[in-house]
């Protein structure tokens, strides 16, 4: 019998129905819209985390009494990608051997509030704390006279500031909010060096702001009033920027170690200064420090100093590079002795436990 006739043997056949089947999903996937559309797979993982934080969102929201309660020195990161990046909080997690439980983001006045970042952030175990800015940003320089104090003051932006408080209000979770922050440096157009501003605007402006949040019931937010460190303005009076203890919860600085082997060097003089007129609990809203030979002495005596003090509620790092808007490369957790030092100041205090998510 010729050999093309001759009959095929079983596992031939077998394997020749295995691998039709395979040709025939091939060609389905092939035809399928997920081979067509090369986004669609990004497209079901955005899926799957808007219904990520949909779930989060309908836990039960802890209380903003709650949040402020919580005992020990909260761990916060501000970062280029956060609050959106699990991936980029985790590596500095990773680097520092703590989990952050406070992440912080900025939104300027251009930008609407994303209720959606809020179970983001509290699904990473963190507090998120929101960096409001009057402003249209950077590039926008800072003389900004759209964004007066006056015309903050006078309603001009009160559907803006209503709605972002409604949509505060709305997803019910606990949101910190560190609005304006440094105003007593020049560098902002919320400074009443800036814009136009004039003496007292800036407080009268955040009273005002902040009944906005009251009359339409956003009791869900804790306040930071945040300036500068004096060291750069030691002209500048604090009390005078100051709202009132009625309108603010806790009282951040910003401030940088640029020569400085001892943190008290870089934050007491302002802590004096304020504990003239408030004695808030303290958060550090943004830190870090210069490259030198001091650097891994200030680390060192920055986690020995906050674990000394009843007053600080936490701090913020800010891990950021130059090319991603720091004035230096201030990141941590791309440069392991800086890493090394951060994990054993981190590891000699008490850390705060995460919020309730």
């Amino acid at each position: 019998m010729p050999r093309h006739t001759r009959e095929t043997p079983r596992s031939f056949r077998i394997w020749m129905a295995a691998n039709t089947i395979v040709v025939v999903g091939l060609a389905a996937w092939i035809l399928s819209p997920a081979a067509k559309d090369p986004d669609s797979t990004q497209s079901r993982g955005n899926a799957a985390a808007a219904e990520e934080n949909r779930r989060q969102a309908q836990k039960p929201a802890p209380t903003r009494e709650q949040i402020l309660a919580i005992p020990g020195l909260r761990f916060g990161i501000s970062a280029p990608q956060a609050p959106w990046s699990s991936a980029e909080i985790g590596a500095a997690a990773k680097a520092a051997g703590a989990d952050p439980t406070i992440v912080q983001y900025f939104v300027k006045w251009t930008q609407e509030f994303r209720a959606d970042s809020i179970p983001q952030t509290y699904k990473q175990g963190a507090l998120p704390v929101v960096s409001w800015e009057p402003w249209a940003g950077v590039k926008s320089g800072p003389n900004q006279t759209d964004y007066a104090l006056s015309k903050i003051i006078s309603g001009k932006f009160d559907d803006y500031i209503t709605r972002f408080a409604t949509a505060v209000r709305d997803q019910k979770w606990p949101v910190a909010i560190r609005f304006a922050h440094e105003m007593n440096g020049n560098w902002y157009p919320w400074s009443e060096k800036q814009s136009g501003n004039k003496p007292g605007e800036y407080a009268e402006m955040w009273r005002h702001v902040h009944g906005i949040f009251a009359a339409v019931g956003a009791t869900n937010v804790i306040w930071i009033w945040s300036p500068n460190i004096i060291r750069p303005v030691p002209s500048v009076k604090l009390d005078p920027l100051y709202p009132g203890d009625a309108y603010v919860d806790w009282i951040g600085m910003v401030g940088y170690a640029v020569e400085e082997s001892k943190a008290s060097a870089v934050f007491e003089p302002t802590i004096a200064a304020v504990r003239k007129f408030s004695q808030k609990p303290l958060i550090i809203t943004e830190t870090a420090v210069e490259k030198g030979p001091h650097q891994l002495r200030w680390i060192a005596d920055f986690f020995a100093w906050m674990g000394n003090r009843q007053d600080m509620v936490g701090f913020i790092w800010f891990n950021f590079s130059k090319d991603e808007g720091g004035t230096s490369d201030w990141r941590f957790s791309v440069h392991p002795p800086i890493a090394e030092a951060v994990r054993k100041g981190l590891a000699g205090v008490k850390l705060a436990a995460p919020p309730p998510h």
